[in-house]
């Protein structure tokens, strides 16, 4: 494997870790060549034993032979840049933990009809555009049982470097994909849907009626607004999370976490 020392971020080859957007990485319009960065050894291990492709590793130098020697190793022949560790730092605002990303190939999209085929269990983010909330979301899903992730494209892209270093690499455990028509439209493939909100018609979410549904999505919104009126309407059931002390929500976060735990197939 390469091994390419640099002294500067404008190096050939290292945009894609320093001045590549996160919507030139993704690359819309050619798809196939889209890139996204993973960070740390456990993450980009994570993605590696799920089937992702690497392209090319930026690492600190003392890891070549550290933390990073066993990706290297499983890696293949790809170009490894590394450089000193205030190199690095310049490059993210911050010094790296553990010192090593990892550029790698964009999966094909696939459709919801594979995603979902075996799902007793599936979330629909709607509209959630904050990183972190929905590195979190995965994160959770993968935990507590959620069988797949739908996102409408107004959510966030699971595979921004923050989403998946929040997630732990959660995001490469979960299947997931982009739901382009109505959350309704799910029922056509066998799924109750019920809103995340707070209605005058919200059953409590440990309502037994929506834990014996043998197919459910779940469907979480947006952090300021929540669902919009008509995707609730649209949806077999509202629920709600009973709370304390006259708090009327959480963030879709820590409500996700609930939802998931309290709606799980027994």
């Amino acid at each position: 494997m390469p091994i390419i020392k640099i002294d500067s971020l404008q190096w050939p080859g290292v945009e894609v870790f320093s001045t590549l957007t996160e919507a030139q990485l993704r690359n819309r319009l050619e798809p196939e060549k889209g890139v996204f960065i993973a960070e740390s050894p456990k993450v980009i291990h994570v993605a590696l034993d799920a089937g992702y492709e690497p392209l090319a590793l930026l690492c600190e130098e003392k890891h070549i032979s550290g933390d990073a020697a066993s990706l290297i190793a499983r890696c293949g022949d790809i170009l490894v840049y590394t450089g000193s560790r205030e190199l690095l730092a310049s490059l993210t605002g911050y010094t790296l933990t553990r010192g090593v990303l990892c550029a790698m190939r964009r999966p094909a999209e696939r459709a919801v009809e594979e995603v979902v085929n075996a799902a007793s269990r599936v979330v629909v983010i709607d509209g959630v555009v904050d990183t972190t909330n929905i590195g979190a979301i995965f994160r959770s899903a993968a935990a507590l049982g959620i069988d797949a992730v739908l996102l409408t494209p107004s959510s966030c892209d699971p595979l921004n470097r923050r989403a998946v270093r929040v997630s732990m690499g959660s995001v490469f455990l979960v299947p997931w994909t982009w739901l382009h028509r109505p959350v309704n439209s799910l029922g056509e493939l066998g799924f109750k849907t019920v809103s995340m909100a707070l209605t005058d018609n919200s059953v409590s979410i440990d309502d037994p009626v929506l834990a014996s549904e043998p197919r459910l999505a779940i469907v979480m919104g947006t952090e300021g607004d929540g669902l919009a009126p008509e995707v609730i309407a649209s949806t077999d059931y509202v629920a709600r999370i009973p709370m304390s002390h006259h708090v009327d929500s959480l963030n879709v976060a820590a409500a996700s976490a609930v939802a998931f735990w309290e709606l799980r197939k027994r």
